[in-house]
């Protein structure tokens, strides 16, 4: 079972650092292309879309990692359980009090100092998705070797 929970905990994490990585360099600089004409429409759809791809798993992600200070393989610490729990509470206090308000800001229209901060604050998840993809690669490693 600690096994089962270490992969979906990996699987979801990996995931989702390939999705920000893509947000980060992609998705995010290119909103400021939009226009504005179209631009309330086009943020209103990218939050109710993106909801549908990174709302499952980072549930998954969230669960797992507590799970994990409870359940977990014997090659894995506490220490290493609890890093990867912090990380997510500070992915999802970022998400909450750094990036949610500004994708609300653009459902008056656009605003380019909140599209520069938008930009700005997602290296926090951007960075904390990274470290925890290390981290759980590095659990699943010393798990089957």
């Amino acid at each position: 079972m600690a096994e089962l929970v270490l992969l979906a905990n990996a699987g979801a994490t990996l995931f989702m650092a390939g999705v920000i990585w893509f947000v980060q360099i992609v998705h995010y600089p290119l909103m400021g292309s939009v226009g504005r004409t179209h631009f309330v429409s086009y943020a209103e759809s990218h939050s109710r879309l993106t909801s549908y791809v990174v709302g499952p798993p980072m549930l998954v992600e969230a669960a797992t990692a507590a799970l994990l200070l409870v359940i977990r393989p014997a090659e894995i610490s506490f220490l290493a359980a609890l890093a990867g729990a912090a990380l997510v509470a500070a992915i999802w206090l970022s998400t909450a009090f750094l990036q949610v308000p500004r994708h609300e800001a653009f459902g008056r229209g656009y605003d380019r100092r909140e599209h520069g901060a938008l930009v700005a604050t997602n290296w926090i998840r951007t960075l904390a998705w990274t470290l925890r993809g290390l981290l759980v690669l590095g659990m699943v490693w010393l798990t089957i070797r």
